[in-house]
């Protein structure tokens, strides 16, 4: 059940009996993200963390609601925060990693999903993240390869299959693209990114009308 507005009344109930308790605004705050309201999020996470300021969780989240709200750089300094607190959290590094990305500091992503990989080198998103950022730098085939990894830890990851799909195409293998699309599709009918390079790679081999169709 993901019954958030029954949980944030709650969680309003036990802020009321122990205004106190940081768990109850982080957990309200979680919650408040789910419903996309990202600044009522923040206000929470930042009451958690007055009355808590080692709640790795409560910084952790915070960095996920304002990067969010396209605030990376307040991102990256509240996972630093989570990080010191709990250096052994691997998604606190990912999303570091994630906000380094979007301020275009993809050497800084590769070091911080490396790190989670490290960590936990189960976790599929850091290889499917480095790959992303590997191809940014022009590394084709170190993205492949971080792709075949995170898909070998999780065949249903539709964003593996998608982004392996362009490096494949950027690399001049366009059946190989193709295919990947093809995967993602089955996976995911609604995205309409996996179309458009579907078609995309179609076009290249001369199928206009297949890419007409995508």
């Amino acid at each position: 059940l993901k019954d958030y507005q029954g949980a944030i009344a709650d969680y309003n109930k036990a802020i009321a009996i122990d205004p106190q308790h940081d768990s109850a605004y982080v957990n309200r705050g979680s919650a408040k993200y789910e419903l996309k309201d990202y600044q009522g999020a923040l206000a929470d996470y930042n009451k958690a963390i007055v009355i808590n300021p080692k709640d790795a969780r409560a910084y952790y989240n915070r960095g996920v609601s304002k990067r969010k709200s396209g605030d990376y750089q307040g991102a990256i300094s509240d996972y630093n925060k989570a990080i010191v607190i709990n250096p052994k959290d691997a998604r606190a590094y990912v999303n570091r990693g994630v906000a380094k990305r979007k301020l275009g500091d993809n050497q800084g992503a590769i070091a911080d999903y490396n790190k989670a990989i490290e960590i936990n080198p189960q976790l599929a998103e850091p290889y499917n993240n480095r790959g992303n950022a590997k191809r940014k730098l022009g590394d084709n085939q170190g993205a492949i390869t971080d792709f075949n990894k995170a898909i070998e830890i999780n065949p249903q990851y539709f964003d593996a299959y998608s982004n392996r799909g362009v490096s494949k195409r950027k690399s001049g293998d366009y059946q190989g693209a193709i295919s990947d699309y093809n995967k993602a599709i089955v996976i995911n009918p609604k995205d309409a990114r996996a179309y458009v390079n579907r078609g995309v790679a179609k076009r290249k081999l001369g199928d206009n009308q297949g890419a007409i169709a995508d």
